[in-house]
């Protein structure tokens, strides 16, 4: 997986039995603490570096070292039992051959200890993970896992370490995860010879992504002369000059213990992992790790760079310009200043009162912001960004002149302390706002500032820098000084564009292929002939049946036979159904509410997404949007309203459709939070078509940049579209009639029509008739809640909702295309299923993870090179679908979707441990820790009960081979289905 694709997660840096476990946890908890893990202690090859508690979040921070080989490893102690393991390593590339990203790929597909191809997708349906995965950031690569199971982690952790430090690294597997030459019919010798590899397509489809390319390719020239000017991910265009050697160099050479970070987090006993990494760890001698220049040498003056992109179809012709002024600010190292910095950017750019919201966005300038807007810490040396995109060619410099102004305007006028306050007030919220996957947050949030000389402990001390800050402001104009500091005096700055250009795709399809004759132009037959052996040895590689037994695993029986349930009541105020879960929040309300919407029409279906985004967007008559959002802020952790869909447990062919709107806030604040909610609900000015027109806008441009990173969802919700009540509203929802219909708005120049639309749902939606809540609290705060959810449900309007009875629904079948400009391709099947209640629900689950994992993923992924593919079963909504992700041939895989029936129905009988495989990857989703806000939701949203979800659980673990094949007979084989793809007409 590719880091630098998850920019905004980036740069948000933020068998044992029972009574056995039970026992090592609360020995855990009386030792592992800052008292016991005093600096110099020696344990287990390690000497105590640090040990620090961190009281805001709870947690003890110890940092330790490896006597031996200098790795360091980070332990944060907190009573978690959804446990993190990460190992990782810097990276910095030399060239944009992808070489980093490749080994990432490459270190997972056997290794000493588990000489298996692939251990890592085999894992995967061998454990109760939470998590796992692997990905390349700019200059290191990490390797993390959770799991709340001690066997699991313990397997988990051997098989993690084995692969990051013992790979087989086989030329072969180079070959087929990395790229290769081959021909387009490995079988035959006649077909032309193309370029494959799963690495190679998955950068194509990358590269293709607008946001990612503009982010990229804006770094590279934001640092040049650093490791940051190359892609660590791959360029398309270098990732064809790797060789097997050059990745096996680079392996030795930084996959070392010398250059290697250990994170551990939770309550499972340090001591026992310190020691079995040490002693995996005994057999390497230190090494002085590789050296990269990170540190960009300062421009002695502003620099122009002015690139092209590809067009999208379906945006606005004449506002697909993206632009950006970045600015080179702190050393990773200054925690303090880049803490500063944070606030300035969310000062700057974050919510509706925010200046350069206000003179980008609401001005319509550009429709959304940059990829790279924002404070980015990812590198060595931070930098701060301000740029738009969805704006028009010839305001680059109106643009450029609009982001100077705001930022001398508030460098002479100072910041509104009130919203300094609100972004305290986030902070505090958010110390006590834990969610169920806060360990890998942390290390996520971590690692860049770790592998850049951070001291990582330093920057989870929020209490700390909050207290700093307050007496920074207090001495001076804080935010001022940063601005004419970094922003206004800073020569290091760079304006970056790109113009879409009708030539592009012709470009980098020529580029390619001028590429291919370099290659191919100059083969000698014997030449041709190892390439065609390659391909049958590949094949072949791909097709054996492997003895698997050396790597560890769960069975059956480690998964608990109870569902596990919440404690739950329900009452009734002022006639509203009520669903209350009392337990231990920390001092925090969750508040959720649905309001159903019966007979909406399909036009009003399409602007249902508008309307609820409307009510966080528009403001009322009497407060611009701007004051309220700094109140959200102040008193809340937002507000979200979405488009509500659920599909009946006992029927497919009937749903239940409206609006759901949610927030949570600290006790004190309640009044504030449903007093911020009934205005939002009731008085949003439908006709302020200024803010409207923002609104549709962002929207538009917002859905047609996730088409490029999430194409193999819009292909599976417009392949089910025609199938049930629900996937028809999921396309009108979210599919791609949304984009087309949100692109559609975008171009009316009067918006009149789309301002009465919206008034119509609101006369229908949120009436108290048709309204349930869910509030998550401690019992101590139920009383309070209910009167204050009593006034809030007093300003709703109590006329009741008109009985609409949901017409008979009968499916049509229906293929898609969608020419999209990327070159790559996702594509899509679906098939009618069962509701949740029925009997066969279960054993269509279970079929779906055993075509994954025995066949779609070596057919589509290995041997076609497509990133990604495979099926799945919605257990909620009753549709079967087949996926591909970023697919070079996608009529190939259509072929391979109905391949994969005949397959389950010819081979023998499965196995019970391809059986437990397929049962454990499905347990691991529904045995998934859950947030305290999330306790009963299950219930509140879809209706299932205790008694339903347990009943679902014993069917789950009582199917048999005979099921499935009986399922892919009854369901699958010559069975009506609908198919979708996007991209390439070419193909």
């Amino acid at each position: 997986m590719l880091a630098a694709a998850r920019i905004a997660a980036q740069r948000a840096s933020l068998g044992h039995s029972a009574h056995s476990f039970r026992y090592s946890q609360r020995a855990f908890l009386a030792t592992a603490t800052t008292d016991s893990w005093k600096p110099g202690k020696s344990v287990h090859g390690y000497t105590v570096v640090e040990s620090r508690h961190i009281k805001e979040l709870e947690l003890d921070a110890i940092r330790l070292k490896h006597d031996k080989t200098g790795a360091e490893h980070l332990h944060i102690a907190r009573d978690d039992s959804n446990n993190v393991f990460g190992v990782g390593f810097a990276t910095p590339p030399e060239n944009s051959a992808g070489v980093p990203h490749i080994l990432e790929h490459t270190t997972l597909c056997g290794s000493r200890s588990y000489p298996v191809r692939d251990p890592f997708f085999k894992m995967l349906n061998r454990s109760m993970a939470t998590f796992m995965n692997a990905y390349t950031a700019s200059d290191y690569t990490l390797y993390p896992f959770s799991t709340t199971n001690p066997v699991d982690y313990k397997n988990l952790r051997n098989v993690y370490m084995d692969a990051a430090f013992f790979p087989h690294l086989r030329e072969l597997d180079f070959k087929q995860e990395g790229w290769r030459l081959e021909h387009e019919n490995p079988s035959d010798k006649e077909s032309p010879i193309v370029f494959k590899g799963i690495v190679y397509n998955e950068m194509k489809g990358q590269m293709a992504d607008a946001g990612y390319l503009f982010y990229s390719k804006m770094q590279q020239h934001m640092f040049p002369g650093t490791t940051y000017a190359h892609n660590s991910g791959g360029d398309p265009a270098n990732i064809t000059d790797l060789t097997h050697a050059e990745l096996v160099h680079f392996h030795k050479t930084h996959y070392h213990p010398s250059n290697a970070r250990f994170y551990t987090y939770g309550n499972f006993p340090l001591e026992e992992s310190l020691e079995t990494i040490n002693s995996k760890l005994q057999e390497f001698s230190p090494i002085t790790p590789p050296s990269a220049e990170k540190i960009v040498k300062p421009f002695d003056s502003p620099r122009r760079v002015a690139l092209t992109c590809p067009i999208d179809p379906m945006s606005s012709a004449d506002k697909q310009t993206k632009m950006s002024v970045s600015f080179l600010t702190n050393k990773a190292t200054d925690t303090f200043e880049g803490f500063g910095l944070r606030i300035l950017s969310d000062l700057l750019t974050d919510g509706h009162a925010s200046p350069m919201y206000k003179a980008l966005i609401e001005s319509n300038l550009g429709s959304e912001y940059s990829a790279n807007t924002g404070y980015d810490s990812s590198t060595m040396v931070s930098s701060l960004a301000f740029g738009v995109q969805g704006m028009k060619t010839e305001d680059i410099a109106k643009v450029e002149d609009t982001i100077t102004n705001v930022l001398k305007k508030v460098q002479q006028d100072g910041v509104d302390p009130k919203r300094i306050e609100a972004i305290v007030h986030q902070m505090e919220l958010g110390q006590k706002h834990k969610t169920s996957f806060f360990g890998m947050s942390l290390m996520q949030g971590l690692s860049s500032g770790w592998f850049n000389g951070c001291n990582p402990v330093d920057l989870l001390e929020l209490n700390k820098n909050i207290e700093r800050l307050k007496t920074e402001i207090e001495a001076g104009p804080f935010f001022q000084n940063l601005i004419s500091k970094y922003l206004l005096n800073n020569p290091h700055k760079l304006i970056f564009t790109m113009t879409p250009s009708p030539d592009y795709g012709a470009e980098v399809t020529a580029n390619e292929t001028t590429r291919l004759m370099g290659k191919t132009s100059v083969l000698t037959h014997a030449d041709k002939e190892a390439i065609y052996e390659q391909g049958q040895a590949l094949l072949k590689n791909q097709e054996k049946v492997e003895d698997v037994s050396c790597l560890p695993t769960l069975k059956v029986e480690d998964i608990s036979k109870k569902a596990k349930t919440f404690s739950l009541e329900h009452s009734a105020v002022s006639s509203v159904p009520v669903q209350w879960r009392p337990t231990s929040t920390n001092g925090i309300t969750y508040f959720r509410g649905i309001s159903v919407i019966p007979g909406l029409t399909p036009e009003q279906k399409q602007y249902l997404p508008l309307f609820t985004d409307s009510l966080t967007s528009l403001g009322t008559e009497k407060r611009e949007m701007s004051e309220i959002d700094d109140e959200i802020r102040l008193y809340t952790g937002g507000i979200r309203v979405s488009p509500f869909l659920s599909t009946s447990h006992s029927s497919i062919d009937r749903t239940e459709e409206g609006v759901s709107f949610s927030s949570y806030c600290l006790d004190r604040n309640q009044d504030h939070m449903y007093d911020l909610l009934g205005s939002l609900v009731r008085e949003t000015n439908f006709d302020n078509v200024d803010k409207l027109r923002t609104l549709i806008q962002g929207n538009a441009s917002a859905l047609s940049n996730s088409v490029a990173d999430s194409g193999h969802v819009f292909a599976r919700t417009n392949a089910g579209s025609q199938l049930t009540p629900a996937g028809q509203a999921s396309e009108l929802y979210g599919g791609m009639s949304q984009v087309q219909f949100m692109n559609a708005l975008s171009q009316k120049e009067d918006l009149s029509e789309v301002s009465q639309r919206l008034k119509e749902i609101a006369a229908l939606a949120i009436k108290r008739s048709s309204l349930r809540l869910a509030l998550t609290c401690g019992d101590d705060q139920m009383s309070r809640n209910e009167k204050v959810v009593e006034q809030f449900i007093s300003r709703l309007d109590a006329t009741p909702s008109d009985a609409v009875a949901q017409s008979i629904f009968a499916p049509t079948y229906e293929n898609s295309f969608f020419e999209l400009p990327y070159g790559i391709n996702f594509t899509s099947k679906c098939l009618r299923g069962v509701p949740y209640t029925h009997e066969d629900g279960a054993k269509l689950q279970i079929l779906a993870s055993l075509m994954s994992n025995l066949y779609l993923h070596r057919e589509i992924r290995e041997k076609n090179g497509a990133y990604g593919g495979g099926a799945g079963y919605a257990p909620t909504g009753g549709l079967f679908s087949f996926y591909s992700y970023r697919d070079p041939s996608p009529q190939k895989t259509l072929t391979t979707y109905q391949d994969s029936v005949r397959w389950v129905l010819d081979r023998s009988d499965f196995t019970d441990q391809e059986l437990a495989e397929a049962k454990l990857s499905i347990f691991q989703r529904m045995d998934a820790p859950v947030s305290a806000a999330e306790e009963g939701m299950v219930v509140f949203t879809e209706g299932i009960t205790d008694e339903m979800r347990q009943t679902r659980r014993e069917q789950l673990l009582k199917v048999t081979s005979a099921d499935v094949k009986e399922m892919a007979l009854r369901y699958l084989l010559d069975q009506q289905s609908s198919h979708c793809i996007l991209g390439d007409k070419q193909k």
